[in-house]
């Protein structure tokens, strides 16, 4: 391990994520939201703004790297407004300088393109839809970070990014010097991360309340689900075993290469699983032990055994 972790808190992040999810429904029916939040924020939009936003669902989804690269990069503060105001005014040719360091191929052209759509849009969602939610995030994603900026004091930095991803190894990456971790709400519970050159990002869900304690936990409910289909069961006997990469499991398990994605998702999002990321290999599975622990004491809790 030849990396330093570093953890980020700022509502910059949980603004482009919302907008993400919003536009390109990527995931959607994995997160807590679901699909019917993507209903009920159309809505309450218009048709110009609805119009409006719609012209980014055709655009490169490998833009979002760059956005998020440029909140990295922020020399402003961690209000968004801000942030949307030194887009829009910063010359193409600073934010390609700011850019290049992690995304080498990035091209004035794109970066142009990038700064002139999305500035606007953004706007647009912050003032009709994120500005409303903004003022429950802020205290739910600073907590968060305080909480992992402690950790960091006293556990293994491998260890954290496994905490707070809830099943993240990153391994065999040397090209990687910096993870930094950021907390976010809309695409609770999945993670999902980006290698830049020499740095990784890495998007983990934060807990959020449950509104009625007599219900079972949203927590609980995930994991129940994964584990209530016999194939995913046989799936996590499998990499129980030592790591697997899915090539492995088309090769052994016999089923198709999406039937298993869909499996590998509900494990995932239920924290059953370990995702071993490096640069030069692909991403290989293994059971996550902590899984199993947290599945029996959210059980335990509920049941208020």
């Amino acid at each position: 391990m030849n990396y330093e972790v570093k953890v980020d808190v700022s509502p910059i992040y949980e603004l482009l994520g919302s907008f993400m999810v919003y536009i390109s429904k990527k995931w959607i029916r994995n997160l807590d939201l679901g699909p019917e939040w993507i209903s009920e924020v159309s809505a309450k939009l218009s048709t110009e703004v609805s119009a409006s936003l719609s012209e980014a669902s055709q655009w490169p989804f490998a833009d979002y790297d760059v956005l998020y690269a440029w909140a990295i990069h922020r020399d402003n503060g961690d209000a968004v407004l801000p942030f949307l105001d030194c887009l829009k005014e910063t010359p193409a040719e600073t934010l390609l300088e700011a850019a290049l360091p992690y995304l080498p191929e990035l091209t004035l052209e794109d970066a142009s393109r990038i700064r002139d759509g999305y500035t606007p849009l953004l706007e647009l969602w912050y003032e009709h839809y994120f500005k409303h939610v903004e003022p429950d995030i802020i205290p739910l994603i600073e907590e968060d970070a305080k909480e992992k900026g402690m950790l960091l004091t006293k556990m293994d930095p491998m260890a954290l990014v496994e905490y707070a991803s809830g099943g993240l190894v990153i391994e065999n990456a040397p090209e990687v010097q910096t993870i930094v971790l950021f907390p976010t709400v809309h695409n609770r519970p999945i993670n999902t991360y980006c290698f830049y050159k020499k740095m990784m990002l890495i998007q983990y869900p934060v807990d959020v309340p449950e509104e009625d304690e007599d219900e079972p936990p949203t927590c609980l409910l995930r994991m129940t689900h994964a584990l209530s289909d016999p194939k995913r069961l046989r799936l996590l006997r499998y990499v129980a075993e030592k790591p697997h990469s899915l090539k492995e499991m088309v090769r052994d398990l016999e089923q198709p290469e999406e039937s298993l994605k869909h499996h590998l998702m509900i494990l995932r999002v239920a924290g059953l699983l370990r995702i071993h990321l490096g640069v030069e290999d692909k991403e290989k599975f293994s059971i996550r032990p902590d899984g199993a622990s947290e599945l029996q004491m959210f059980l335990e809790s509920y049941m208020r055994l």
